[in-house]
This record gives structure tokens, sequence and C-alpha cells, in this order.
């Protein structure tokens, strides 16, 4: 019983929730282009998108909408072309918010794609707990080559 209320919880959450896309230039030249705090899978992972179609797809099924016959007013943010765009998806969480909403820095060492983001601030006093599976999509420069994706987490 617990856990259909926390899926319904999450079913409302998610629902409500109007799609938080920023694109945000940044001087080593990362975009952030879209973050979500629901619809990514249960373990981390990441992939690399080809083209405009494609991006979209994974924008419209990460927030639920494929089935839908009329898609809803989204402003998606434009496909780089000159780019590689990542999408990645940061696993599952019990409570807190783990929405990424900044990229502060990329480099590239060992064939693995370091992405630096903000710590996530505590919020203190009590919370409900609620299962989440946050996921962004990021541009980097072309010429970047990796296998796998790391967060970094700083202050």
């Amino acid at each position: 019983m617990k856990s259909l209320l926390i899926a319904l919880m999450v079913i409302v959450m998610s629902c409500a929730n109007v799609p938080a896309q920023k694109r945000i230039s940044m001087q080593n030249k990362a975009e952030l282009l879209v973050s979500e705090a629901q619809g990514g899978t249960d373990q981390p992972s990441f992939a690399i998108i080809k083209n405009k179609k494609d991006f979209r797809n994974i924008i419209k099924g990460a927030l639920g909408m494929i089935e839908l016959e009329k898609e809803p007013a989204i402003n998606y943010p434009k496909f780089p072309s000159n780019k590689k765009v990542v999408v990645y998806n940061l696993g599952r969480f019990t409570s807190g918010s783990h929405r990424i909403t900044q990229i502060k820095n990329v480099s590239v060492k060992n064939n693995v794609l370091y992405v630096e983001v903000p710590a996530g601030e505590p919020s203190g006093g009590m919370e409900i707990q609620v299962m989440s599976n946050p996921w962004i999509i990021f541009a980097v420069p072309a010429n970047y080559q990796f296998t796998s994706v790391e967060l970094k987490y700083s202050k």
C-alpha cells in the first residue's frame, strides 16, 4: 500500500511539473539544454543523441507524452548541430531535490567526460520521501571523445 501511495504521488508530481528547459551558455562551451526531476532511468546511464528527431522523442518519452495524439505546447530547445548532445540519467533517489540546474565545467580525461555541477543544498526539516529519477540533456564540443560520463559535485 505504501509503495502504491508513493507511485501515485510520483505520477501526480510529474504531471504537475512543467518542463523546465534552460539553455545556459557556458564559458567552457557546455550547454544545459533540458533538466527534469522525473522521467529518467533507475540506474545512472548516458547516450549520445544523433539528430533532432531523437532529441524530441527522448524529451517527449521522458515526459510521458509519446502516446498522446496532440502534443502539448512544449518549447523545445534548439538542437545544436555543431556539438555532441548527451542525455544523462542520474539514477533513482528516494528524497530531496536532485535536479541539475547548472553545468559549471566539463573536461575529458582517460575517455571519461567529467561534468561538474553544483552540489545539492540540504533542505532541512521533515520531508516527504518521494522517489525521483532526474535526467539532463546537455551539449559539449563535438571534438570531445569519451566512453563514459561522470558527474562531479562541487560547492
